[in-house]
């Protein structure tokens, strides 16, 4: 016989808190909306200084039906996957490789330290200059400022496996690939995945500040061209949509960090007992 002890009121209360929680949101937006029309329409400022939101949605539709605002996105969200999958993949190859050799690490940090001393915006211009104004640039640059909090949580979650658990598998005789299919990875899986969504965010800041140096499309381009002519409703649309692209990157890696780590969030009251319930026979 199966028995199955659940508790629906924990999750009710999950639920509210949630729909509560996005009901504010809501709210401060519509408020924000609310205190910036009031702000532009009152305040004597011309269109060029501050816009209204009415003027900032119309330049949006005129963006989207013309195709560039599309198009420009297409651009920017193609570096930030490519320069994101390029970071993390080198971030966490080398971090795993420094969390298990201290030698290594003693050698490299000095390096990898340095290298973040120093401002993107710095060592941009020299990409473009090296490598054009064309995609690859982009790339490096998006890579570069994915790299370091990548690095630093994959070396802290490899770091964090208790040492008695590695005893283990030394004692059941697991191999290299077996301790970290098994051990490691989930162990570092968290610490990991927080990284990632601070990555996934800071890759559309290093796009951006790769076509502020030299680019002929993307969002950046758009926000130069709109600065340039004095469009300041279009460069609110191009910071709007970057906004855009953060949250759903954010929001991606969430989602992907809530079904890897479903068994981390299962509430401690929930007991499934799968075993035969012994019989009465008085």
């Amino acid at each position: 016989m199966k028995r199955e002890i659940n508790y629906p009121e924990e999750y009710f209360g999950v639920f509210v808190y949630m729909k509560s929680r996005s009901w504010l949101i809501v709210v401060s937006i519509l408020l924000l909306l609310v205190v910036w029309q009031l702000v532009a329409s009152f305040g004597g400022f011309p269109a060029f200084i501050l816009p209204t939101p009415s003027q900032v949605a119309v330049r949006f539709v005129q963006a989207v039906m013309d195709g560039s605002l599309l198009r420009n996105t297409a651009v920017t969200l193609a570096e930030v996957l490519a320069g994101l999958a390029l970071g993390v993949s080198i971030a966490t190859i080398l971090g795993y490789l420094l969390a298990r050799s201290l030698h290594l690490e003693h050698l490299l940090s000095p390096y990898i330290v340095a290298s973040q001393s120093i401002p993107i915006v710095a060592i941009a211009p020299l990409l473009v200059i090296w490598f054009g104004p064309g995609l690859f640039s982009k790339v490096l640059v998006c890579a570069l400022i994915v790299f370091f909090p990548v690095l630093v949580n994959t070396v802290v979650g490899v770091r964090s496996v208790p040492e008695d658990l590695r005893d283990l598998m030394r004692s059941l005789q697991a191999s290299r690939w077996q301790t970290l299919r098994y051990l490691e990875l989930p162990a570092a899986l968290p610490v990991f995945l927080g990284g990632l969504r601070i990555g996934a965010t800071l890759s559309v800041i290093g796009a951006v500040v790769g076509e502020f140096v030299g680019a002929k499309s993307g969002l950046g381009f758009m926000v130069n061209v709109g600065r340039g002519v004095y469009d300041t409703a279009l460069v609110f649309v191009a910071v709007f949509t970057l906004i855009a692209l953060a949250l759903i990157l954010y929001g991606s890696v969430s989602l992907v960090e809530t079904r890897l780590l479903s068994w981390q969030q299962r509430p401690e009251n929930e007991v499934f007992l799968n075993t035969e319930l012994p019989q009465n026979t008085s």
